[in-house]
């Protein structure tokens, strides 16, 4: 069964404490959070801040994705703020010593993710295998949410399942990126284990419904 991590970019702000109380009772799996800073993205969005507001009520782990440069700087605070999952870019670490980062998020007691971009080979990823507990594929372009699904992500995620398979690791694969009801069941099919789903969820009718629906999906 894959998980389901609803992307609270895509919520009301202005009703986020409702917003999480409506996640806790849901079939969420993981509560997904977004960081940008303007920089690595061209989107901002929030900060340690709101992590801290959202774990205060949250009874589901916190996935945190971010999609800024010099994570390094940053982990001790949203590990502190309650982060359970720590994900950050291959592509903002490029220059700098990528698995001791990944060690970093380690030790504070979260799990090490690595996001991937769309245009980043998923080679890039195997050299860190071991410092991970997840990958996580975009599938879409970072820093906008309801963006249109990219296609070749199926390949990717297949090409990363055969790596992990052959090397015995039961390393996560994550999708972030246009996941809807219409292709969620293939993306199971193809090795992806997390749905992180934003606007599908959000501007439905009824989220938790949307919620239900996704996940007897990926049963």
């Amino acid at each position: 069964m894959s998980l389901i991590a609803p992307s609270i970019l895509n919520s009301d702000f202005l009703l986020l404490g409702d917003t999480v109380q409506m996640l806790n009772e849901s079939e969420t799996d993981w509560i997904h959070l977004d960081v940008m800073d303007g920089s690595f993205v061209p989107n901002i969005s929030f900060g340690i801040p709101i992590v801290e507001a959202v774990k205060k009520t949250a009874k589901k782990p916190l996935d945190v994705h971010l999609m800024i440069v010099n994570p390094e700087k940053y982990i001790e605070g949203f590990r502190q703020a309650g982060a359970d999952i720590i994900n950050i870019h291959y592509e903002a670490c490029q220059q700098k010593n990528l698995k001791s980062i990944l060690r970093t998020i380690r030790d504070t007691g979260a799990r090490p993710a690595l996001a991937i971009k769309p245009d980043t080979p998923v080679s890039a990823v195997f050299d860190y295998a071991e410092y991970i507990d997840m990958v996580l594929v975009m599938s879409v372009f970072p820093g906008f949410g309801g963006q249109q699904f990219m296609e070749e992500s199926y390949e990717r995620i297949a090409r990363l399942r055969s790596f992990f398979n052959d090397n015995n690791m039961d390393t996560l694969i994550q999708v972030d990126g246009g996941v809807s009801p219409g292709n969620i069941a293939r993306l199971k099919s193809a090795g992806a284990d997390v749905m992180v789903v934003g606007s599908v969820i959000f501007k439905s009718a009824s989220p938790s419904n949307t919620i239900s629906e996704l996940k007897s999906l990926v049963r």
